[in-house]
This record gives C-alpha cells, sequence and structure tokens, in this order.
C-alpha cells in the first residue's frame, strides 16, 4: 500500500470543479487530507459544507464554526440537557471543544469549572473565556478531592475528554441523576493498552446517565447552531482561541503536541492562505 496523506478537517479553496453544487473560488470546510491540493471525487463522502459567512476568520470553520463547534453544541445542548444554575465540569477545557462548552454552559445559567494542564490555561479558562473557576490537574495529588473542593454538592453535568483517573475522580463527585458526555478519551490514545475504569459502579448508585456521541449524529442541528453561535461571535459574546502553526512540513509536531498539551487552545496547521 502506497504511504496516504493524513485525513482531518480543513479549509479549502475549490480551484476547478464540474460538481454541480461546487464552483471556481467556493471556500468549503469538511474532510481534507494534508496537502497543498487535493482530487475529490464525492463531496458528500468528503463531508463538504459551503462556506457562506465571511465575516469570521475562515480558520474558525476548523475550529468554533466546523467540528469543534458542532461537537460542544451537540454535546452540551442535546445530550447533557443543561438547565439553569446546574454545576458544569469540563476536562480539557482549554482546548477545541471544551473552551466552547464553558462558555455554551456560562450563556446557559450554570456554573462552570474547567481544568487544564498550566498555569496559562487556567488563567485563559478564568479571564478570559469566562470559566467560574479553573484548576490544573497536573498540580492536584487527590483529583477526587481536587473536584470535591469546587464542587461540594456534587456536579450535574460533566463534558468528558479524558478518561483514566480523571473519570475515576468524577464518577465520585456526581450528583444523582447527573449526565456525562463521553466525547473523548485522551488519556487512553497513546497508551498500547487501554486503562482499566473503576468506579463504575457509581453509574448505578447515582443513576447517571453517561453517553457517548459523536458530532456525525448532529449533521442535522448545524444550520440551527450557526443560528445560535454566530450572533455571539459577531458581538464578541463568545471568543475561541486558536494556536495556529505556519507550514504542512510543521503539521506532524503540531499533531504530536496535542497529546503533551502543548497547544493553546484549537490547534490549527495553515498550509496555504487564501
Amino acid at each position: 500500500m502506497y504511504p496516504q496523506p493524513i485525513n482531518g478537517y480543513g479549509v479549502s479553496k475549490v480551484v476547478d470543479s464540474d460538481h454541480p453544487e461546487f464552483k471556481k473560488d467556493d471556500l468549503v470546510w469538511g474532510l481534507t487530507t494534508w496537502e497543498e491540493y487535493s482530487l475529490i471525487t464525492d463531496p458528500k463522502s468528503h463531508s463538504l459544507v459551503k462556506i457562506h459567512h465571511t465575516d469570521v476568520p475562515l480558520s474558525y470553520y476548523t475550529g468554533i464554526l466546523g467540528m469543534p463547534g458542532k461537537t460542544a453544541y451537540a454535546g452540551f445542548f442535546e445530550v447533557c440537557t443543561p438547565k439553569k444554575g446546574e454545576y458544569v465540569y469540563v476536562s480539557a477545557a482549554s482546548g477545541a471543544v471544551g473552551q466552547l462548552v464553558g462558555q455554551f454552559a456560562k450563556l446557559a445559567g450554570c456554573y462552570v469549572v474547567g481544568s487544564a494542564g498550566s498555569k496559562e490555561k487556567v488563567d485563559l479558562l478564568k479571564n478570559k473565556l469566562g470559566f467560574d473557576e479553573a484548576f490544573n490537574y497536573k498540580e492536584e495529588h487527590d483529583l477526587k478531592a481536587a473536584l470535591k473542593r469546587y464542587f461540594p454538592e456534587g456536579i450535574d453535568v460533566y463534558f468528558e475528554h479524558v478518561g483514566g483517573e480523571m473519570l475515576d475522580a468524577v464518577l465520585q463527585n456526581m450528583r444523582v441523576h447527573g449526565r456525562i458526555a463521553g466525547c473523548g478519551m485522551i488519556a487512553e490514545y497513546d497508551r498500547a493498552e487501554p486503562r482499566g475504569a473503576r468506579n463504575l459502579t457509581q453509574i448505578i448508585l447515582r443513576r447517571l446517565h453517561f453517553i457517548g456521541f459523536t458530532h456525525r449524529d448532529y449533521d442535522h442541528i448545524y444550520p440551527n447552531f450557526l443560528e445560535f453561535v454566530l450572533p455571539y461571535i459577531r458581538q464578541g459574546k463568545i471568543v475561541y482561541v486558536e494556536d495556529i502553526t505556519q507550514g504542512l512540513e510543521n503539521g506532524p509536531a503540531a499533531l504530536a503536541g496535542l497529546f503533551k498539551g502543548r497547544n493553546f487552545g484549537k490547534q490549527v496547521v495553515e498550509v496555504a492562505s487564501f
């Protein structure tokens, strides 16, 4: 088998097309490959979406207006069904999805705490993204106790990005009938063997709703999502932090850095400008 370029969500400009729905110079976002030019014979299989709103940065369509934004919106509002005044916890809260979940939670009238892996990221959560509280999980020797400190009455909604020890600690701090949206488990992705989960009996004892989901389940709500989020972006009521790496040759290092927490916000690789 010949080596294949890495696939990922990106923004592209159509340079030629005989497809009835796309024409030369259209801007699109969807599944593309890490290369300067791509030949796409089936736009539907690449989930290509034509970009109509160009008054915002095009890079936003790899983040807040693309897959991460749709994931945050669907996971929080559709899966977690939040209520005003509830207690929300977001792990990996400064990342592409987490930073949006926290802001959506505040717009919904919730109390929200996030965790991240550095002082700079914690400051970002509290001072720029509007989280009520945030902490550096690397400085906590007892995650269960840390969560108890921030949520003395328990957690109503947990947006799961991490897995491992963090999930174990959260399960012991959930309120009865709490909801967990299983979005990702980055602590498991680069392990040779998955780590066994503990404290799963808490799901039963606390009557928790733990639902795994993917943004692909919610393609039908994308127009509603844009209608919801675009006004907030234009009014400056939602902000989005990006970490932009220049040049395709630097893409592999940027990708590897995600698993070490080196990115500051949504990691973007700019292959070309247009």
